[in-house]
């Protein structure tokens, strides 16, 4: 027997090279095109809320937030749209910046990993879900930011990793969303609703899409991502019951 650094090994096994699983090598290849559509309509709106009066720079709300940022009561006056363009809007450029890089972050990682078409799943769970956590604190602040998608993110990477063989622990990821939520609880002006909300969406949407498959070997891939679109539409339905 050979001594090696993971225990006793025959000198035959002490040879050969262990495979490593990162998030580099499970991916299914191509770039993270829907986060760059997703970063391209922020960086955009941004711009937009520059112009649109009001002193963006300086994060104070401007026309687009006024017309297009979650508030309770509007969202009960028929606007539901806000639930989904309130996401998309930020309170100046630090705080869209701030965003656009954890999301780059996220998204080159997990898009990539899970397709297009299961991110958009999980990206607009965390965004909804947000909302209706943003809604179910307080109904009546004009609140905006992609970080409740981003949450949702994070969550759903933890579910992806360890599905795929990766040790959480060591991607970083627990760590960055307990900083994060420790930021979320002692900041002013951070949604602690719209984080946490955002934090359950994604981690549930992702468990919908790769938890439950794994446990339920005749469950459909189609109905797993019905199930995970059922977050989304539920958030939105609690949140025109909240506003």
């Amino acid at each position: 027997m050979t001594p090696t650094p993971v225990g006793m090994r025959c000198p035959e096994c002490s040879r050969q090279r262990t495979k490593v699983k990162t998030a580099a090598t499970i991916t299914h290849g191509g770039d993270p095109i829907v986060t760059y559509v997703i970063m391209g309509i922020c960086v955009a709106l941004g711009l937009g809320s520059m112009f649109s009066g009001g002193d963006w720079l300086s994060g104070n709300l401007t026309k687009l937030d006024i017309d297009f940022g979650l508030f309770g009561p509007s969202v009960a006056d028929g606007e539901v749209y806000r639930v989904v363009t309130s996401g998309f809007l930020h309170a100046g450029p630090f705080h869209l910046l701030v965003n656009m890089y954890s999301l780059y972050i996220l998204g080159s990682m997990l898009e990539p990993m899970v397709g297009r078409s299961r991110f958009l799943l999980i990206y607009f769970a965390g965004l909804l879900t947000g909302s209706f956590g943003a809604l179910l604190e307080n109904p009546t602040a004009l609140t905006r930011g992609a970080s409740t998608a981003i949450f949702g993110l994070m969550g759903a990477a933890l579910i992806v990793l360890r599905r795929r063989g990766i040790d959480p622990m060591q991607s970083g990821l627990p760590l960055w969303i307990g900083i994060n939520l420790v930021l979320t609880f002692t900041l002013s002006g951070l949604s602690i609703g719209g984080h946490i909300g955002g934090l359950i969406g994604g981690t549930v949407a992702a468990a919908a899409l790769y938890e439950l498959p794994a446990r339920i070997r005749t469950l459909p891939a189609m109905l797993a991502m019905v199930l995970a679109g059922a977050v989304s539409v539920a958030a939105v339905v609690g949140s025109i019951a909240i506003a």
